[in-house]
């Protein structure tokens, strides 16, 4: 298992929030999640749906940052839960423009 969990908003916090189009991109903190994802699980953890959420994955896979889950519970967080998938997102570290907290 990987050292944290880290569930990260797209809008406004990934890219400048421009939905529903992409905004400019945080290379900061993208640039820091794809040195975090080799010792932790990265959690995509946008509102966006359907198309618009394609699109932001993509744009993310262009940027060099792959996701292990896309608004889903890692496997073993399901399994800890009775093999219940809660609509909240576990995490060790949650990043989103709406927080009051820094990484």
């Amino acid at each position: 298992m990987k050292n944290k969990i880290i569930a990260v908003d797209f809008d406004g916090t990934l890219v400048e929030d421009k939905y529903p189009n992409i905004g400019h991109p945080n290379f900061k903190l993208i640039n820091k999640l794809v040195k975090l994802s080799l010792n932790n699980t990265l959690i995509l953890w946008t509102c966006r749906t359907g198309k618009k959420l394609d699109e932001a994955v993509a744009f993310c896979r262009l940027c060099g940052l792959n996701f292990d889950y896309i608004n889903e519970n890692a496997p073993f967080i399901i399994k800890k839960y009775g093999n219940q998938d809660s609509r909240k997102i576990t995490a060790d570290i949650y990043l989103d423009d709406k927080a009051r907290t820094t990484l």
